[in-house]
């Protein structure tokens, strides 16, 4: 059946289904409450329903409605929070849109790669967020710092700038072809999975519970003298890019804590 490629775009009778509830996209600082609009219609074409906003400059605004179309009750259930932080504490895989290089490279996904890779956590129950930056320059490096992943999604050379709508369609759509994919495959064959695709025995440690973490890192590496602020040479950085690339179960970050706690008491004697 082809897609429906009318303003309203979708079937009234049709009752809404919710493919991914642990899945939220999250916009940063949005300037303009037409793209929160056109954001929700994208997220809605393709299952997706939590929107989670970042201290966004115009909101609630009626454009946000207008531009959503048949998504408005994507922008009414939004949740506004002041922080990243406060809009990540939760969560157990977060992924953000990054469109340029780093001087110090984290691990990248293509946007087929962040797909599948969103669409198992979420058959894991992890939360998952996908964090979109401000429409003129992004996410900035400290907030690209707190994300496990980053994707970016390929343009011709002529124009790479994509609107905001544009680029949480893209992405939105490649969660929803990983789910879709791997409903064929069920159907088509009941074989085992992969081992990539198995449980983990240990729920992922949140992002709120990863930022204890560092903090507790970085005071230690102060304690020991191993760190100097007048001189920190990306050590932070690079290690936080490491346990990040590890995503810590609960466990695993349990037995750092007491690991640090160690420390501490053997550098406080």
């Amino acid at each position: 059946m082809p897609a429906d490629l009318s303003e309203s775009g979708a079937d009234p009778a049709a009752p809404d289904e919710i493919l991914f509830p642990n899945v939220r996209i999250v916009l940063v600082e949005t300037t303009h409450p037409g793209n929160i609009g056109a954001a929700a219609r994208a997220m809605k074409n393709m299952g997706l329903t939590r929107l989670v906003l970042v201290n966004p400059r115009l909101f609630p605004h009626e454009k946000a409605v207008w531009r959503s179309a048949s998504a408005a009750d994507v922008v009414h259930g939004a949740e506004v929070v002041e922080s990243l932080d406060q809009a990540l504490e939760d969560c157990q895989l977060v992924i953000g849109t990054s469109a340029r290089d780093r001087r110090i490279p984290w691990p990248m996904l293509e946007p087929r790669a962040c797909g599948e890779q969103v669409f198992r956590a979420q058959q894991a129950r992890n939360q998952v967020a996908v964090v979109f930056g401000r429409e003129a320059h992004g996410l900035k490096n400290e907030e690209l710092q707190k994300c496990h992943f980053h994707v970016n999604i390929p343009t011709g050379r002529a124009y790479s700038s994509l609107n905001l709508g544009m680029a949480v369609q893209v992405l939105s759509y490649e969660i929803l072809q990983a789910h879709l994919a791997a409903e064929a495959q069920h159907l088509g064959d009941k074989a085992a999975g992969s081992a990539a695709d198995q449980p983990w025995d240990i729920d992922f440690a949140t992002a709120e519970a990863n930022e204890h973490f560092f903090t507790h890192l970085e005071t230690t590496l102060l304690e020991v003298g191993f760190h100097d602020p007048e001189n920190p040479r990306q050590l932070l950085t690079r290690l936080r890019r490491m346990f990040n690339r590890i995503r810590m179960d609960k466990m695993e970050l349990n037995i750092m804590r007491g690991f640090l706690t160690a420390i501490n008491r053997l550098a406080k004697k």
